[in-house]
């Protein structure tokens, strides 16, 4: 099977890509997050590890280097996966590391862009689900893309985004872009199951959502690394 994503090809032409990211508003699903899902929020060397707001979202002079903030749209950045956040980070064993356990104060609405979307009668080249999946799995050259999801999210009257973390494949050990006969799991309605377990879910919250009161620090613990890690295998050299 030869050919483009088409929805990914019109998100990287200005003329089309509101177009698509208005029908990712539409077509993916609310997720309530309540008081009771925790989640954590890393920071390496704060200056006052004690306090809160260390653990807010950065300051604008920081803002508009991630996948989703900008100048006009801070994000705080967390995961219930604290191995994620982990390496999310990019720590060292040098690092001195502190982990806030987070939680809403209120239900928040998040957009769940890390859904397995299904899609009926729909090919992988006309597949919304899989352009975003592979927007997420895409470097820093897609930033520009996902920043613009993010502020159509918030016009809509959300709280903030769920997405797949790009370290998905790694914290799982799974295979990216699995198909049989040619064709992806991810139209198959019975490895919909499958699929989504590949997907590690980060939250981005829009906003300051601690200075807001949105989101409460339950407590603020030292992280200390014991052990790591890695799987790995050969692969040829590129010519």
């Amino acid at each position: 099977m030869v050919g483009e994503v088409e929805p990914l090809k019109a998100l990287q032409e200005g003329h089309s890509r509101a177009a698509i990211i208005q029908r990712i508003i539409n077509e993916y699903p609310l997720v309530e997050l309540d008081e009771s899902r925790l989640f954590y929020r890393i920071r390496k060397a704060p200056k006052v590890p004690t306090e809160e707001a260390e653990y807010d979202t950065p300051p604008t002079e920081f803002l508009g280097t991630g996948r989703l903030d900008s100048t006009d749209l801070p994000v705080m950045y967390g995961s219930q996966d604290l191995e994620v956040c982990v390496h999310e980070c990019r720590v060292t064993a040098e690092d001195e590391i502190y982990v806030a356990s987070l939680a809403p104060t209120r239900t928040l609405k998040l957009l769940d862009l890390s859904y397995v979307l299904p899609e009926e009668h729909v090919t992988e080249f006309d597949s919304l689900d899989m352009a975003v999946h592979m927007l997420f799995l895409a470097g820093k050259h897609s930033y520009p893309i996902s920043r613009e999801i993010a502020k159509a999210a918030h016009v809509a009257g959300y709280d903030g985004l769920i997405y797949s973390s790009y370290f998905s494949l790694l914290r799982t050990g799974s295979m990216p872009f699995e198909a049989a006969y040619g064709i992806s799991y991810r139209r198959f309605p019975q490895m919909r199951e499958y699929e989504q377990a590949k997907s590690i879910p980060n939250f981005a919250l829009f906003g300051r959502p601690i200075a807001g009161q949105k989101v409460t620090v339950r407590c603020i613990n030292k992280l200390v690394l014991s052990h790591v890690n890695y799987g790995f295998h050969f692969g040829p050299v590129g010519v």
